[in-house]
């Protein structure tokens, strides 16, 4: 497959980008480092929480979400990286064996006006295997132009 440059995306394209599943050892561990709330880190703890259990952190589940989109688009594309991000939801728990899915849908783009890049606004949607709505992250990625050789 060639690579994907700006000019490649339109508004309303969907890419599906994989899926993995979170293990309790994966959670515990993420939360210890980053994250040490007791209803990310100790599962008995964690019962007596508004949770009733292990639950992964929103910045664990962000950062399997960033995984899933570097492996399935950004490896693929002439990404030059990203400003930041707009917008961040985290809207249902995500649990031990919890199968985690990543889509990108993209929202507008506009070229830069001084590089030859362009901006692709993009709302990534996180399901797990239920098809629950976990969480969302909103906001822009710079993509090179195609340069005219590889036209």
């Amino acid at each position: 497959m060639s690579k994907l440059y700006y000019e490649d995306f339109a508004v309303g394209r969907i890419d599906e980008l994989g899926s993995v599943t979170v293990t309790a050892e994966e959670i515990v561990e993420f939360a210890r480092e980053f994250d040490p709330q007791p209803f990310h880190i100790d599962e008995k703890a964690a019962e007596g929480t508004r949770y009733g259990g292990l639950i992964a952190s929103g910045w664990h589940t962000c950062g399997i979400a960033m995984r899933l989109i570097a492996e399935g688009l950004l490896a693929r594309s002439a990404a030059l990286g990203a400003p930041g991000v707009e917008e961040c939801r985290w809207l249902v728990p995500v649990r031990p064996g919890d199968t985690l899915s990543v889509r990108g849908v993209v929202l507008d783009m506009w070229p830069s006006r001084s590089k030859p890049m362009g901006f692709v606004r993009r709302r990534y949607e996180v399901r797990n295997q239920k098809g629950d709505l976990v969480c969302t992250l909103t906001g822009p990625g710079m993509f090179a132009r195609r340069p005219a050789e590889a036209a």
